[in-house]
């Protein structure tokens, strides 16, 4: 296959049109379930904490589905409007602790640069090549261990992020900073309100649950949709948009009900070409053209990503942690 001669942007074009009836439905079956459930697993709290813990697993799926429409309307792919896509991003942004305009920036940066070696850092699971790393000081190289270890990158990681990183103003953009403060001061309000009317043990028992189960989820989806083998990466001279869709970003295939949880973000690498098209959508797409009929990644075969831990330059694909001695041997060969 000709990559450089595939007219991708017609085909993309004609999914890229949201159904407004098809969206509000969404909604429904998405939020409100949320909501009824989170407040169901707050109740539970008087009865055991046995019966919280699965129904805050079940309310964390619920989080992923809002994340998922909260993500749509970041692309302004949800709602035909503008302002539709604008306040409903707020509006679950809210519900999933996430700064609507800050997210959308820093998620725009993402798809614009996703496989670029030359522009990591933002909106991504940073990610050193193998010289790199070698070249690193101690500290440097004992940080990316850390952060590269599954606890904390699927655990303590997301809730820094949730819980932290993104109560923290950029030093840019006065949109991104004033939604920063907004959904901080509109957050503080929730937390106050729900724990005087349920208890402040119920809500942040429960709050903290599902932050932590639904942030996971979501850290471990955007992780395997970029670091598998093989994957795309290339310096910004040689960096296609079209590769990085395609090669650099996985066909996660997974069972119909994480699929539905998970809106359909499985197939990312027709996300990446064409984050215009409604989550809905996707399976569609998919289905209608061979070009994107890819070999898919299985839940089974995802969790040999977690090995994966540096980009080879040389070899042009990821790998683990043991490649480092052999490159050590070498370099002590030539010594």
């Amino acid at each position: 296959m000709n990559i450089e001669k595939i007219q991708w942007q017609p085909i993309v074009a004609k999914y890229a049109r949201p159904d407004h009836w098809r969206s509000i439905w969404q909604v429904v079956n998405s939020l409100i379930p949320y909501a009824a459930l989170f407040y169901l697993s707050m109740r539970s709290m008087e009865i055991s904490f046995w019966l919280t813990l699965p129904l805050s697993i079940l309310t964390a799926g619920f989080m992923v589905r809002a994340f998922i429409i909260f993500h749509d309307c970041g692309h302004g792919s949800f709602f035909k409007s503008y302002n539709a896509n604008i306040w409903l991003g707020r509006i679950t942004g809210f519900l999933v602790f996430t700064p609507f305009h800050r997210w959308k920036h820093d998620h725009a940066v993402h798809h614009a640069s996703a496989g670029n070696l030359d522009k990591r850092g933002i909106g991504d699971v940073y990610t050193m090549t193998v010289q790199e790393y070698l070249g690193a000081s101690r500290w440097k190289k004992f940080g990316y261990r850390v952060m590269r270890q599954p606890f904390f990158l699927f655990i303590i990681g997301p809730l820094i992020v949730f819980m932290a990183t993104q109560r923290i103003p950029p030093e840019k953009g006065r949109r991104e900073k004033t939604s920063v403060w907004w959904t901080n001061l509109s957050l503080a309000i929730w937390v106050t309100g729900m724990s005087y009317l349920f208890g402040w043990k119920a809500y942040l028992v429960v709050q903290l649950l599902v932050i932590c189960f639904g942030a996971s989820v979501g850290v471990w989806l955007f992780y395997v949709q970029h670091n598998f083998e093989p994957t795309y990466w290339e310096r910004r001279e040689k960096w296609g948009f079209l590769e990085a869709g395609l090669e650099g970003s996985s066909f996660y295939k997974l069972p119909a009900i994480l699929q539905w949880f998970s809106g359909n973000i499985g197939f990312h690498h027709i996300h990446h070409l064409s984050p215009k098209i409604p989550n809905y959508k996707l399976p569609k797409c998919f289905k209608d053209n061979s070009l994107f009929q890819i070999k898919p990644i299985t839940l089974l075969s995802s969790m040999k990503s977690l090995r994966l831990r540096l980009w080879d330059e040389e070899k042009r694909r990821m790998v683990g942690w043991e490649v480092l001695k052999i490159y050590r041997l070498k370099a002590s060969a030539k010594v």
